[in-house]
């Protein structure tokens, strides 16, 4: 009966730290074709553009990627990948149009906005948005 118990104890508690197993991290690389990568954000940075973004990501992006921008939405922990930093030099570092594919057209859980926000202009005023995160 002891061996018994201790058996149930064991398969308890490693399914107890299987709730610690931290998410995926070492994605593997996104990448992100150079005719898109190298595409040039045609809307400035301006208190209209980012007033559209802000009301954009909040409604599509903030579940997930948090109020800062930081991967701690409260939808985050749900999923099996990290959401990635905003505020990172390595977020920061890509091109608006890596960030303007990368919005568009989505991966594993990151959903394809290509039909939530169709139109361009305002896919980019999220991009303007995401940049101030630095």
């Amino acid at each position: 009966m002891k061996k018994k118990i201790s058996v149930v104890v064991a398969g308890l508690f490693m399914m107890g730290m299987l709730a610690f197993v931290p998410k995926t991290s070492n994605q593997t690389e996104w990448k992100v074709p150079d005719a898109e990568k190298n595409k040039v954000n045609p809307i400035k940075g301006d208190a209209g553009s980012l007033a559209t973004g802000k009301t954009l990501y909040n409604t599509h992006c903030k579940s997930c990627h948090g109020t800062k921008g930081k991967g701690d939405g409260p939808k985050a922990a749900q999923l099996d990948t990290e959401c990635g930093d905003f505020s990172k030099a390595s977020f920061q570092s890509q091109t608006d149009g890596s960030l303007f594919y990368k919005t568009k057209v989505g991966r594993k859980d990151m959903p394809s906005y290509k039909t939530k926000i169709p139109d361009a202009n305002d896919m980019w005023a999220v991009v303007n948005y995401m940049r101030t995160f630095k």
